[in-house]
């Protein structure tokens, strides 16, 4: 099973974001996400956020995260 993780992007520079994933900040690629900006949020899969979503999305993501505790 692959498991891709809801985070908000907090910094974004040379083909890297920062991000705060439910709480633990990571540094992820963010090459494949054109325009990413900070404040935006994204899947993160391996390391990599691979789409944007929105933050109603993310909300939604973190919510199922929590149950599977």
């Amino acid at each position: 099973m692959c498991v891709g993780l809801p985070a908000k992007v907090k910094k974004v520079k040379d083909g890297q974001a920062i991000v705060d994933a439910m709480g633990a900040t990571r540094v992820v690629s963010s090459e494949l996400v054109d325009g990413l900006e900070p404040g935006d949020f994204v899947m993160v899969h391996a390391g990599a956020a691979i789409a944007k979503i929105t933050e109603d999305d993310q909300t939604e993501a973190s919510a199922i995260m929590e149950t599977l505790e």
